[in-house]
């Protein structure tokens, strides 16, 4: 149950967090850092998160994936860095890295404490139209995956077979075969945000999950590429 007084809550939690862990790193001689993963939906923000929480924090990383998926029934970009134009979804939905990373900025908070998450997965849908080269249609449900329908390691998706589309301007990949459809990132892809992060000054990335790349690390060393 969500109550109004939780947003303060959290911050006073996080100055009691900073606290006891400043004490016992005096006792011990050393400096203990907190982070916390926070949300890129900008209404769980306004719902949830104060802009005091960085004066606590020495890193927040923000999710830049799970922005659309299976529990869906339209295909759309999973980890897109910016919102396409003709996303024909309601507006408070409209979800991608930028527009997260701007609602935090929004709140004052530093530009260098901000970590952006990357997928080294897709997410995919099944029984996909063809039109729009599968974007923005409807599906009959999620594609076969390995451990859980609807997604799948990278290491995985780039062996698939279908044609790959990309969008340069907003920083969006998808695959499609003519019936299934996946949204995911690859080393180009990665090599864009890690531009992208480097512009804004943000503090760097953070990969869920390392054990999703291949074996030669494509997307680990695409983003170490291309960050300072």
């Amino acid at each position: 149950m969500i109550r109004p007084e939780d947003k303060s809550n959290f911050t006073l939690l996080l100055a009691e967090f900073r606290r006891q862990l400043d004490a016992y790193g005096a006792q011990t001689g050393q400096r203990y850092i907190l982070t916390a993963f926070l949300p890129a939906d900008p209404r769980k923000v306004d719902a949830g998160i104060e802009g005091g929480v960085f004066q606590h924090l020495d890193f927040a990383t923000v999710q830049g994936y799970d922005f659309h998926g299976a529990w869906e029934t339209m295909t759309n970009h999973q980890s897109a860095l910016r919102v396409p134009a003709g996303d024909p979804s309601p507006p408070e939905q409209e979800f991608s890295v930028d527009k997260a990373i701007s609602k935090y900025l929004s709140l004052s908070a530093p530009a260098g404490k901000l970590v952006v998450g990357v997928p080294a997965y897709g997410r995919g849908w099944t029984g996909v139209g063809s039109a729009n080269n599968g974007l923005y249609q409807s599906s009959t449900g999620p594609a076969t995956g390995t451990w859980e329908a609807g997604i799948e390691d990278y290491k995985v998706v780039k062996n698939k077979a279908g044609t790959r589309f990309r969008d340069t301007t907003n920083g969006a990949l998808w695959l499609y075969d003519g019936t299934n459809w996946w949204s995911y990132d690859d080393p180009t892809l990665l090599a864009q945000k890690a531009e992208y992060i480097t512009s804004r000054g943000l503090g760097g990335s953070m990969m869920w999950s390392l054990d999703g790349d291949d074996a030669t690390a494509s997307l680990t060393s695409a983003l170490a590429a291309g960050l300072p």
